[in-house]
C-alpha cells in the first residue's frame, strides 16, 4: 500500500519554514529509529544539546551570584541604623569633597567624562579581559552566522533537490500511464486486425508486449532510483537540521553574551571599548600628578572600606568608587537598576539554557515512549552521559 501511494500519490506542496535561529527544531518523524545509526545520532544530538546548555549554565552561575551579591550589598547599606549611616556618610562626604577638588583639572574639554571614567575605574580589573571577550565573541558571532548561512544554503539545496525528485517521480508515473494506455490501444488494434480482418497479428503482439515491457522496466528502474535518492535527501535534511540545532544554541548564547557584555561595559563594540580604555589609561596617568589629593583620597577610601567591613557587605572595596551612591539615593537607585538589568540578562540566559536542556531531555523521553523496544539502549546512553558530567 505504501508503494502504491508513492507511485500514484499526488505531490505534496511544501512550504519553506520561516528562518528562526533561536528555536530548536526536532525532526523525530523523519528519523528511522529502527536504523541503529540514525537512532544513535539523533539521541546523541539531544545529549549534545544538554551538554552545551549545562556548560553555559556553569559559566553563567558565577557571574549571576556575583551580581546578586552586589545587589545584597546595596540592601545592607540602605538598611543601616541612623547613627552608623551618619558615620558612613561623613566619610563619604569627605571623599566627595576631595573628588570635587580634583574636578578642576578634570574639567578640561578634552577630558573623559566623569561618568565614563568612574565606570571604567569600577571595572578596571576586568576591562582588559572584557575587551578580549568582546573581540572573541564578535569574531565567533561572525563564524557562527556564516555556519548558519552555509547550513541554510545546504538545506535549501537539499529541499530543492527533493522537490525535483518529487516532480521527476510524478512525471515517471505519468509516462507509465501513457505507455500502459498506448500498449492497451495497440493491443486493441491488433485484436481488431486479427479477428475482424483475419490478419496474422502474432508478431505485432510480441513486438507490442516487448516494447511495453522494456519501456515500463526503464521507467520502473528510474523511479526506484529517484525514490532511493529521495530517501538519501530526506536523511541529509534531517542531519542538517540536527547540525543547525547545535549551531543555533551557540548562536543564541553568543548573541546574549554580547548583549550582556555591551550592557555591562556600556559600549557597542570591542573597538569602542578598547578606544575608551586607552583614553582612560591616559587620563589615569595624568591624574597621578595630584599626589597630595590622591593621598588624602586613599586615606578616606581605606576608612570607608574599614567602616563597611564592619557590616555585612561582601565587597566593601567596590564602594570607594561609588561614593555618590552612598550620599544620593538617586545614584543608588541607578546602580540597583543596572544590577537588576544585568541579573535579568543573566537570568534570561540561564532560563534559555535550562529550557534547552529540559526540552532535549523531554525529546529523548518522547523517543523512548515512542520506541519502547529501544528504550533500554537509549536510557543507557543517557546514563553514560550523566555519569560523564
Amino acid at each position: 500500500m505504501g508503494w502504491f501511494q508513492r507511485w500514484f500519490g499526488k505531490k505534496q506542496r511544501e512550504e519553506k519554514p520561516e528562518e528562526d535561529w533561536d528555536s530548536i527544531v526536532y525532526a523525530r518523524d523523519s528519523v528511522d529509529f529502527s536504523d541503529e545509526e540514525q537512532r544513535r545520532r539523533y539521541v546523541e544530538s539531544c545529549l549534545e544539546q544538554m551538554a552545551e546548555a549545562s556548560r553555559e549554565i556553569d559559566l553563567l552561575t558565577g557571574e549571576y551570584q556575583l551580581v546578586t551579591a552586589y545587589l545584597t550589598d546595596t540592601d545592607e547599606i540602605e538598611a543601616l541604623p541612623e547613627k552608623e549611616r551618619e558615620e558612613l556618610d561623613l566619610i563619604a562626604r569627605k571623599l566627595s569633597v576631595l573628588e570635587q577638588e580634583t574636578d578642576h583639572y578634570r574639567g578640561k574639554k578634552d577630558r573623559m567624562s566623569d561618568a565614563r571614567y568612574y565606570q571604567m575605574r569600577r571595572q578596571e580589573a576586568e576591562v582588559t579581559e572584557g575587551i578580549e571577550k568582546l573581540k572573541e565573541a564578535e569574531s565567533y558571532a561572525g563564524l557562527v552566522k556564516r555556519d548558519l548561512r552555509r547550513l541554510d544554503g545546504e538545506r535549501h539545496a537539499y529541499e530543492y533537490r527533493r522537490a525535483e525528485l518529487y516532480n521527476m517521480m510524478n512525471n515517471l508515473r505519468g509516462m507509465a500511464v501513457i505507455f500502459v494506455t498506448a500498449l492497451a490501444v495497440c493491443m486493441l488494434m491488433l485484436f481488431c486486425l486479427q479477428f475482424f480482418f483475419h490478419m496474422n497479428a502474432y508478431v505485432g503482439y510480441i513486438l507490442a508486449v516487448a516494447a511495453g515491457a522494456v519501456a515500463l522496466t526503464v521507467l520502473y528502474v528510474k523511479y526506484m532510483d529517484a525514490d532511493r535518492e529521495r530517501g538519501r535527501v530526506e536523511r541529509g535534511i534531517n542531519k542538517i537540521i540536527q547540525l543547525q540545532n547545535k549551531v543555533k544554541i551557540r548562536y543564541v548564547n553568543n548573541r546574549q553574551l554580547l548583549d550582556y557584555l555591551y550592557l555591562k561595559y556600556e559600549t557597542d563594540s570591542a573597538k569602542s571599548l578598547e578606544s575608551c580604555w586607552n583614553e582612560y589609561l591616559q587620563e589615569k596617568e595624568e591624574r597621578k600628578q595630584f599626589a597630595e589629593a590622591e593621598a588624602k583620597t586613599e586615606y578616606y577610601q581605606k576608612a570607608l572600606v574599614e567602616k563597611l567591613s564592619c557590616y555585612r557587605v561582601s565587597d566593601p572595596g567596590r564602594w570607594i568608587h561609588q561614593v555618590q551612591a552612598l550620599l544620593d539615593k538617586r545614584e543608588m537607585v541607578e546602580i540597583r537598576h543596572e544590577l537588576i538589568q544585568r541579573r535579568q540578562s543573566l537570568r534570561g540566559q540561564l532560563d534559555y539554557n535550562t529550557d534547552v536542556a529540559q526540552t532535549a531531555r523531554k525529546e529523548i523521553m518522547g523517543v523512548v515512549e515512542q520506541n519502547p523496544s529501544y528504550a533500554r539502549e537509549i536510557l543507557d546512553m543517557v546514563d553514560r552521559y550523566e555519569e560523564g558530567t
